[in-house]
């Protein structure tokens, strides 16, 4: 799943340890969406690479993030995350030109 919209804003890092015992790490980012209703959504960074990725980008910018979004269920409810594995900056990314197929000599 693609999140696209602009980043509003950046949160604090977290980190702990799990059950295991492995220490984690991760960050969470506010996008705004151009859908008409629920347009603002929390998308998390889990560990020091992705975080990394998003920290590159910047509050007012255009992103696209690549997400997993997937439900657990704990104690008979059920809770959503939305983990992204891919931030860039939209702008970034090339536009297909349509008017160059016109532009062809043939």
């Amino acid at each position: 799943m693609e999140v696209i919209g602009k980043l509003v804003k950046i949160l604090d890092t977290e980190a702990g340890t799990s059950k295991a015992g492995k220490p984690w790490v991760k960050q969470t980012c506010l996008v705004e969406t151009k859908e008409e209703f629920n347009n603002l959504v929390a998308v998390s960074a889990f560990g020091e690479d992705k975080i990394k990725q998003m920290n590159k980008l910047e509050i007012g910018m255009t992103v696209n993030i690549a997400c997993n979004v997937y439900s657990r269920e704990y104690n008979g409810k059920y809770y959503h995350n939305i983990d992204g594995y891919w931030f860039t900056n939209q702008s970034n990314n090339p536009e297909v030109n349509d008017d160059a197929e016109q532009d062809m000599p043939f």
